[in-house]
């Protein structure tokens, strides 16, 4: 039997924004490309998602359940991804 597939986490992010960029470095530094799907808000039906989530502050990560919004809640939710590798949270 194979283990259950992990959901892709999806991290709303703006590339100037130096918030966002300490989410995404965080994504690199601990190896999670394979988990996170970079979202650029530039993009109009990007944007779309991000909002019908309830998007209003970037970075945000939405984990299927629930969007976790600003540097410091990103962070948290990736770590712990990465320390308990619950998807959970």
């Amino acid at each position: 039997m194979s283990p259950p597939v992990a959901p892709m986490l999806e991290l709303f992010h703006r590339i100037a924004d130096p918030p966002s960029a300490t989410a995404r470095r965080f994504v690199t530094d601990h190896a999670l490309e394979d988990r996170v799907r970079f979202r650029n808000l530039t993009y109009a039906e990007v944007e779309a998602d991000w909002r019908e989530r309830g998007g209003h502050t970037s970075p945000a990560l939405w984990d299927g359940t629930r969007l976790h919004q600003g540097a410091e809640a990103v962070v948290a939710r990736l770590l712990a991804v990465v320390n308990l590798g619950r998807d959970d949270a």
